[in-house]
């Protein structure tokens, strides 16, 4: 079967997501190793965006293939009421880096499925039903985690599940409430203690965040918002759920983004990296008082594939890869050459109004004006709406590099095995692309 043939049968027997099918032209990938891809004429691209930031370790790691391997041979499937040795020892390594007392992890098939498996949780243990989330959000494309999220997605599927409350986020380059960072009195946080009180602080079991905000926007947060969010939800015996389904597993250097803030969640969701996509599975991994709650009472909650062994298998493996390739250090050490390499991209192009990141999860925002900060195009632009956005993206393919782009943002968050030499590589593609926007400002000038 050739190439074009493989795609005809792609595109007229399989639905592909976010997407109007018509306008479709994906490109046919025969393999991958570390940070690059290979379709099937031979070119190579790139990953610049760990394909949906969840490749963290990088393509085709020997030793997470080996492991899978080895599971199917000995046991590829048993039914999530029975123990499997591959289940015992990844909530033990989970426990181990998890911060503070979470312990106990609740296994699911994905991201989305974690969320909803936590405000599950969280409105058993509180008996209250209302979730407080982010305005710029998102949790995944499941109903329940759909409606938790901000992100415009959510609204083909509305009305959602009852009980979401929306606030705005710390995303400071666009401040919600006009300030700067030198008048800046962290309305972000407050307004949210206040809407609690609007609600009815009774009514919430749950405040469910992003560690790092991911798609909608990649927003790293002040330095005392995370201990500000533990210190509200305290007050008001809120549970508090970091979503780390993007930003954990060393994408921002530490293992997961709170620690970067030192809070200890009572619920830490996570997926995508914790396998590097290699199989899928998700987690929810929980406080004392969280699994202490479930010893006499019935967790109601399950599904066929839970604790599915030649997931949990993979996902041993890709924590021993993170260890022994020393992962998490090298994004620490990379942090420094992408902010320097992004900061002259900025002062280059006129086009860039900001950018912004931690560890290898960064994002560059195109404006119209710096003065103003008018986007480039408009939040939630249709398809004739996104002016040179297509042709950045295309060019960015037709150089060999890949990486996601939505409305102004263009993301830049490689596997973290990249080196200081594969960055600015991949930055001079970026670099040239932005020459388009640059045109384009121009133009209408």
């Amino acid at each position: 079967m050739n190439s074009q043939e493989s795609i005809r049968l792609n595109r007229e027997y399989t639905l592909f997501s976010w997407a109007a099918q018509g306008a479709l032209d994906p490109i046919l990938i025969e393999r991958a190793e570390g940070i690059y891809l290979w379709d099937a004429d031979g070119q190579r691209y790139m990953d610049f965006s760990s394909q949906v930031m969840n490749v963290n370790i990088g393509h085709g790691h020997p030793a997470v293939i080996q492991a899978i391997k080895e599971q199917a041979e000995r046991l590829p499937y048993i039914a999530p009421s029975f123990a499997n040795w591959a289940r015992g020892e990844l909530g033990r390594d989970l426990a181990q880096i998890t911060p503070g007392g979470l312990k106990k992890t609740f296994f699911t098939l994905g991201g989305a499925e974690a969320n909803e498996h936590a405000m599950k949780m969280a409105r058993m243990v509180t008996g209250r039903h209302k979730v407080i989330t982010r305005y710029r959000s998102y949790h995944g494309a499941t109903f329940g985690a759909i409606s938790a999220s901000g992100d415009v997605r959510r609204l083909p599927a509305e009305p959602g599940i009852p009980g979401i409350v929306r606030v705005f986020d710390p995303y400071c380059y666009r401040c919600a409430f006009g300030q700067e960072p030198d008048t800046c009195q962290r309305e972000c946080i407050s307004h949210v203690e206040q809407v609690i009180q609007f609600e009815g602080p009774n009514q919430f079991g749950a405040m469910l965040m992003e560690g790092v905000t991911g798609t909608s926007g990649l927003f790293v947060p002040p330095d005392d918002y995370w201990p500000r969010m533990r210190e509200i939800c305290d007050r008001y015996g809120i549970l508090l759920i970091a979503d780390e389904v993007m930003s954990g597993f060393g994408r921002t250097g530490k293992w997961f983004a709170v620690d970067n803030w030192n809070v200890v969640p009572d619920m830490i969701t996570m997926a995508k990296g914790l396998t590097s996509g290699y199989m899928p599975l998700g987690a929810v991994v929980v406080s004392k008082r969280v699994a202490e709650y479930f010893q006499e009472r019935t967790l109601w909650s399950g599904m066929t594939a839970n604790s599915h062994p030649i997931s949990c298998a993979a996902a041993i493996a890709t924590l021993r890869v993170y260890e022994e390739d020393k992962l998490l250090e090298n994004a620490q050490q990379m942090e420094p050459v992408m902010a320097q390499h992004l900061d002259a991209l900025k002062a280059r192009h006129p086009s860039v109004g900001d950018v912004r990141g931690l560890g290898l999860f960064w994002v560059i925002e195109l404006v119209k004006d710096r003065d103003t900060r008018e986007p480039l195009v408009p939040w939630n632009a249709k398809p004739a709406e996104l002016g040179p956005m297509p042709a950045i993206s295309r060019y960015l393919r037709q150089h060999g590099l890949y990486t996601i782009t939505k409305w102004n943002w263009i993301f830049v968050t490689p596997p973290l095995c990249i080196n200081a030499e594969q960055i600015a590589d991949g930055l001079s593609i970026i670099d040239a692309a932005l020459q388009i926007a640059d045109d384009t400002l121009r133009a209408q000038a």
